[in-house]
């Protein structure tokens, strides 16, 4: 059957599943969108305020549903517009195909109109990317894209594909996904060595990460710390793999993570790894973390391992599968001497809050509005440590954030995305007037969409992150950090065609969000103070010693 390669992608985006598509349509895609046109009732787009913004809707989409995003944009400033939508897919591993436009085939590398290398900018940051200079190549590419993107460890694929191999005529071949690949576990002697550490260590410690969430290895991690009764950190990326209010949940770890999760980890013997990094801000010194203590390292990256922290022993293999072998083995052990430390270390982190119209209070009254499957993204900054420590998540995938790049700007796309994703389900955004004044544009698309997102700006007129840096860092020099701006967040709300307000104490927070959580896109103006501070925090290259609580 001949089809067209306008067609042909169509094709191959239904054959993979796809429903929903974010992007911004330009010349180099023109015969692409009138393909989407036709195909309306296949394929649903979404077209963004921006590029960038349309990337992270893609992003947001494939974290709130485990799908493959997709965004389409045009070549030139269309392309390179995505390009931190990306990057910022590719340090959480997120699955992702990027389709983009560019001029014909005869004219690439002659620096034609909105001519970019976008194969070469995006090297760095995606897992593979193509070229398509043959119309015959196009069906099994976007196939291979979409296997990439989705196998292994997950993370974003382009495909650039000229104006020209769109239009022409080629024979289509029906290419469908193959079978899901079986999770390849090497197993016999590494699983049983991992199981001798756990049966002889006395203070065994879970760090479990997005690896888990992307694996729907929750249920096989709550069954492995109770198991082994092993307390449980979280990083950032895997703070919904277990629900908040679970007795062994001592919630996130790291840099700004919990006081309990840090002096715990501190004490282990064993740190059993799921699916997590190690980055730097994760571990601090890396000679005093693992000092005195073995790391049991499990990923399905085999270039994580030994990567950054030194393992013990390492497990090359899909986080789920690997826990379920792991399992099979793994006795019933008791001990309740550890689980009495680690009581006491939860209790010695419960302070009573101060009252007033503080981040934590602001956070814990939205989530009284909120159910278990509400969907919480954030911008990056003091407000995203904030929810990470006060918000109590207790389904997975139901956390939109930007872990390992930091993209100020991500929320509100991501949000959109999600809630597409989740057919429109109550979505919250927490942002602060720094991150939430990068792409606001986008309330124009969460308006058009009429999605009910309701977005908190936690408003302290500066960019709180790096001044609190500056505070303990930099003897107070707060260099262009003060926002010294006048705009009007709940005023620019309605003048994007949703709804806007101010909250200036916990009542008025309430009234706001009785009127409008369910409603269309909400801005809530929150005020807070400008030297609020996340604490705990250990020190850039410190460890659990240097911790700071107040």
């Amino acid at each position: 059957m001949k089809k067209s390669g306008a067609q042909i992608i169509i094709e191959q985006l239904c054959a993979h599943g796809v429903t929903t598509v974010f992007g911004y349509p330009g010349s180099a895609v023109l015969p692409l969108y009138d393909a989407l046109y036709q195909n309306a009732h296949r394929i649903s787009h979404v077209i963004t305020a921006h590029e960038q913004g349309a990337a992270h809707a893609a992003d947001g989409y494939a974290r709130a549903s485990g799908k493959i995003g997709v965004v389409i944009t045009t070549s030139g400033p269309g392309a390179t517009n995505i390009v931190t939508g990306i990057a910022n897919a590719y340090l959480d591993s997120i699955p992702l195909v990027a389709i983009t436009g560019n001029v014909d085939v005869p004219l690439l590398g002659k620096d034609s109109f909105q001519e970019v290398d976008i194969v070469g900018i995006t090297q760095p940051v995606v897992k593979h990317n193509f070229v398509v200079r043959d119309i015959r190549e196009l069906e099994f590419t976007l196939h291979e894209a979409f296997r990439i993107a989705g196998s292994g460890r997950k993370g974003p694929v382009l495909v650039d594909i000229p104006r020209n191999i769109q239009t022409e005529i080629c024979d289509y071949q029906g290419l469908t996904p193959a079978d899901a690949e079986v999770p390849v576990v090497q197993i016999s002697k590494d699983i049983e060595k991992a199981a001798e550490a756990i049966a002889r260590s006395e203070r065994p410690y879970i760090y479990a990460g997005g690896g888990v969430v992307a694996s729907g290895a929750e249920t096989e991690l709550l069954k492995l710390s109770r198991r082994i009764c092993a307390p449980v950190g979280l990083s950032m990326m895997g703070i919904t793999a277990l629900p908040a209010d679970d007795p062994l949940n001592l919630g996130m770890c790291g840099m700004h993570g919990t006081y309990a999760a840090a002096m715990t980890e501190a004490k282990s013997d064993l740190i059993i790894a799921l699916g997590v990094r190690f980055s730097e801000r994760a571990t601090g010194d890396p000679e005093a973390y693992t000092k005195n203590r073995t790391i049991l390292h499990i990923d399905i990256d085999l270039s994580e391992i030994d990567k950054n922290i030194s393992a013990n022993i390492g497990i090359c293999g899909d986080i789920k599968a690997v826990l379920q072998k792991l399992l099979e083995i793994l006795p019933q052990r008791e001990n309740a001497a550890w689980l009495q430390y680690v009581d006491q270390l939860k209790k010695q982190q419960t302070v009573q809050a101060p009252d007033g119209f503080t981040p934590k209070n602001i956070i814990e009254t939205v989530s009284r509005f909120c159910s278990d499957d509400t969907l919480i993204a954030t911008d990056v900054g003091q407000h995203q440590m904030w929810t990470m420590q006060y918000y109590p998540f207790t389904r997975p995938r139901t956390q939109l954030t930007s872990g390992g790049l930091g993209t100020m700007g991500y929320g509100l796309g991501a949000a959109i995305g999600g809630c597409i994703a989740a057919g429109g389900r109550k979505t919250v955004l927490f942002t602060s007037d720094g991150s939430f004044g990068m792409n606001l544009i986008e309330l124009a698309t969460a308006v058009t969409q009429q999605l009910p997102i309701t977005i908190i700006v936690l408003q302290n007129g500066t960019l709180g992150m790096v001044r609190q840096w500056q505070t303990m860092f930099y003897g107070g020099r707060y260099s262009q950090t003060t926002l010294d701006r006048k705009t009007d967040f709940a005023a620019l709300a309605s003048a994007f065609g949703g709804v806007g307000c101010y909250a200036t104490n916990i009542q008025e927070l309430e009234s706001a969000l009785q009127n409008t959580l369910d409603n269309g896109p909400t801005v809530i103006v929150c005020p807070i103070d400008i030297d609020e501070k996340v604490l705990p925090m250990i020190p850039p290259g410190g460890s659990a010693r240097d911790i700071i609580t107040s």
